[in-house]
């Protein structure tokens, strides 16, 4: 029997793993905490990276804070990340497809990060949180309904 691989789409960046997968870590702590919908800019680099949300008013010191400590503690859990490649139209309830290009493949990667991340993803990712090493937000902002973290990941080498 013939098993063909399925086409999916190119992608036109190589990313640093812990940093992207952190980006996912991210926009699920984001949509828990604030209903916000997942990053309107993302620019995910090795050294650091930034990612802008659009929500309502500017997190506190103490929100800003508990969005490290839940990122730090995911990667404790040691979740692993999983793909899945599914035909667009059948794509699971829950799952947004609203951010995927016009010209998307018919087959679709799905990235699931243990039991707290769900969604479609051609990038490059850890194998399992505890790849990531530590999670530190730099800096935060807020202008005009837009909040911003940028971010570094420390990895499991360096500590």
């Amino acid at each position: 029997m013939n098993i063909e691989e399925p086409i999916l789409n190119d992608h036109n960046k190589q990313e640093y793993p812990p940093m992207h997968t952190v980006e996912h870590l991210l926009n699920q702590t984001m949509q828990r905490m604030f209903g916000c919908k997942r990053s309107i800019k993302t620019h995910i680099e090795r050294k650091k990276s930034k990612i802008n949300w659009d929500i309502d008013k500017a997190p506190t010191l103490d929100q800003i804070q508990e969005i490290e400590d839940i990122i730090n503690d995911l990667i404790d859990q040691d979740l692993p990340v999983n793909y899945q490649i599914v035909n667009i139209a059948e794509i699971p309830e829950g799952i947004s497809i609203e951010k995927l290009p016009s010209e998307a493949s018919e087959m679709i990667r799905i990235v699931r990060i243990g039991d707290y991340d769900i969604c479609p993803c051609i990038g490059a990712h850890v194998k399992s949180t505890a790849e990531i090493g530590r999670f530190k937000i730099t800096s935060s902002c807020y202008n005009n309904g837009e909040f911003r973290i940028v971010y570094k990941v420390f990895p499991v080498e360096n500590l």
